[in-house]
């Protein structure tokens, strides 16, 4: 069973659901939300108690000033008044692309409250020896969405990232029918207001490598040639530690959940 709630945070309204028994794991993305992660929770709330919440800004969680940047700061602030709310000192927590960010600005700000982070496939540019270059090519898409609109943002977004864009079978997977006017709303916040700052993060390695918290570099077995393979490499460097493989690509908590949560419970108990 899943129930569904709101908190009041620092200028906004969180959504989040909670399903599911056992150890309590966060599981969270940027911008992706609640729903995005839903059947990776199912497939982990039969040991686990699951929480996931819609980003600020993002779908249900509305913002008090709609024109407010989601910085990672930010988000890790939202992430431990939940923890506040349900009653936990700490927490297990995934985070995928975007909220893996979130997740180590939690860490580094909110010390102790985070047992074990896994972090899949953040897009930390500054990381990358190319890093000028990828973050000017990051400002060129959001121009291009201010110029465009978001279809041809996402288009842009998607070929720099490393997917495939054309129409062959190896091409990045696209969401079925039309997109409505939530995800609209979604990417337009995504590129208009939470880009920049997500892939402008520069994490704060002492406090990564601090204990108690232990923190895992994931990356998907599919996403060697996705940037974000490159920048989660450079992180576990940093790290002094090996990156984790998990099924699929940077998406693979959607397309193959079940092996993935298999695969998580798996790093968690190491």
């Amino acid at each position: 069973m899943t129930t569904t709630h709101t908190l009041d945070v620092a200028g906004a309204r969180l959504h989040y659901e909670v399903r599911g028994s056992g150890p309590l794991l966060l599981v969270m993305g940027s911008p992706m939300d609640a729903e995005a992660f839903g059947p990776l929770a199912d497939a982990l709330a039969s040991d686990h108690t699951v929480v996931t919440h819609d980003p600020r800004g993002i779908s249900g969680s509305p913002l008090d000033d709609p024109e407010q940047d989601s910085t990672p700061e930010l988000r890790a602030d939202d992430v431990a008044a939940l923890l506040d709310a349900l009653g936990a000192d700490s927490a297990d927590v995934f985070g995928s692309s975007g909220g893996a960010v979130t997740g180590l600005a939690l860490v580094a700000r909110h010390p102790g409250r985070v047992r074990t982070l896994v972090a899949h496939e953040p897009p930390l540019l500054e990381l990358l020896p190319d890093a000028a270059e990828q973050l000017a090519e990051a400002d060129d898409i959001v121009e291009t969405f201010h110029r465009e609109g978001v279809g041809a943002a996402w288009m842009q977004f998607m070929a720099n990232a490393g997917f495939d864009v054309g129409d062959g079978e190896d091409a990045a997977p696209t969401p079925p029918g039309e997109p409505t006017d939530q995800d609209l709303a979604n990417s337009a916040h995504f590129f208009g207001h939470e880009l920049r700052d997500t892939i402008r993060h520069v994490p704060d390695i002492a406090a990564l490598t601090a204990p108690p918290t232990r923190v895992v570099v994931g990356i998907g077995v599919g996403s060697a040639g996705l940037i974000t393979a490159r920048t989660s490499r450079a992180l576990a460097e940093r790290l002094e530690t090996a990156p984790v493989e998990f099924p699929g690509d940077h998406g693979g908590f959607i397309e193959q959940a079940k092996e993935f949560a298999e695969r998580l419970r798996e790093v968690l108990k190491n």
